[in-house]
């Protein structure tokens, strides 16, 4: 009986050894080793908290590492202040392994050797903010931002006293022209005969001359600013001196507290996190988006305090017809400044429609009341 115990608690013991054996070797197999992440970089044409249009773009990217964690990993590359810079650091991303890049400036893969990376590094998806070409493994997206500059452009009207407002623009391109004339129609909707004068930067980004631009618009006689521009300089230079302000890209109410009005901001995360989600599913194709109110893409900043409930109002009214698609800012009769119809009575600029992307894309006039003339200088590369 006794030996026939020790067998079995010896029989018991190689048991429990052969189990914790089988679960150490368990234990130490490698498991599924994990997906690698997919990896998205953004290319910037100023710095990526320039406090607007980089700034904007980068909230996007932000946007999407928050949403898919560590399914994507993301970059940027930030001052790229030309377009000539734009294939070497393509290059370096392609070299890095990163397999979607989003451009985020005119011209940035359009034009001469820009034009072509697409079918220099085919199993690289491109997209690019604010132009047209579109290829195989190439999309470009951008949104009727006019509508929500129009609406910017009434509280500037329901500002202004003397009835000119100034607003500072970088470069002479079609976006740039329609998002002038969108501000001067809507200026002039709340201050009809009002005029505007502009102001070339020829940068996207360059605070000391978005100042200087402020400084002489001021001392020309307007009592109102605005800008097309990337940083909030101007409007650091209105809250100083007491002058209204009406800012682009981003909320950048903090830098003019008191003199803030409102802005036509961009919600570029919602269209980088569908995309790059498609881009991993394998489902991504090419293609051309603007967006709009209706999708939430562009939208009003929130008001500052000097903007009145009667302003308010209008633009709210405004807004929800522009939402019914009862209005246009570029829905005919319009003049240019020689006084020569552009756009006839019963004809409209409709960006759901190729002729009138066309028409928007091509806008190269300035609408009556602006002061100035369109500039011819380029982006630089």
């Amino acid at each position: 009986m006794k030996n026939r115990r020790l067998v079995l608690g010896g029989l018991i013991v190689c048991v429990v050894l052969a189990a914790a054996s089988l679960a150490g070797l368990a234990a130490a197999k490698p498991g599924k080793k994990a997906a690698a992440p997919f990896k998205v970089a953004w290319i910037y044409p100023g710095p990526a908290r320039d406090g607007g249009w980089s700034q904007a773009h980068d909230d996007g990217r932000l946007y999407v590492q928050k949403m898919l964690g560590d399914k994507v990993q993301t970059t940027y590359k930030d001052k790229v202040f030309s377009n000539a810079q734009v294939p070497q650091i393509v290059a370096g991303l392609v070299r890095d392994g990163y397999k979607m890049i989003f451009a985020t400036s005119f011209g940035m893969l359009e034009f001469g050797v820009n034009g072509q990376l697409w079918k220099k590094y085919p199993n690289v998806l491109f997209e690019q903010a604010t132009g047209l070409q579109v290829e195989k493994n190439q999309a470009e997206y951008f949104g009727s931002a006019e509508d929500t500059i129009y609406l910017s452009g009434m509280a500037a009207g329901a500002a202004t006293k003397k009835g000119v407002v100034g607003y500072i623009v970088p470069f002479g391109t079609p976006e740039v022209v329609r998002h002038t004339n969108a501000f001067a129609l809507g200026v002039q909707a709340t201050h009809p005969g009002a005029k505007v004068k502009i102001i070339w930067t020829n940068a996207w980004y360059s605070p000391p001359k978005e100042t200087a631009a402020a400084q002489n618009l001021v001392a020309s006689g307007v009592d109102v600013l605005g800008q097309n521009v990337d940083s909030p300089a101007a409007g650091v230079f209105a809250e100083k001196h007491g002058i209204p302000w009406v800012g682009y890209d981003s909320d950048a109410q903090k830098f003019a507290p008191k003199e803030w009005q409102t802005a036509s901001v961009y919600n570029w995360g919602l269209y980088y996190l569908r995309r790059v989600k498609a881009a991993i599913a394998g489902t991504w194709k090419p293609g051309f988006y603007y967006g709009s109110i209706n999708d939430g893409f562009t939208k009003l900043a929130p008001y500052g305090p000097k903007v009145s409930a009667k302003a308010k109002a209008l633009i709210a009214a405004k807004q929800k017809a522009i939402e019914q698609h009862k209005f246009n800012e570029f829905c005919g009769p319009v003049y240019d400044q020689a006084g020569k119809l552009q756009i006839p009575k019963g004809k409209c600029l409709d960006p759901r429609t190729k002729a009138g992307i066309e028409a928007l894309y091509s806008m190269q006039w300035l609408v009556k009341g602006v002061i100035g003339s369109v500039s011819h200088v380029q982006p630089p590369g």
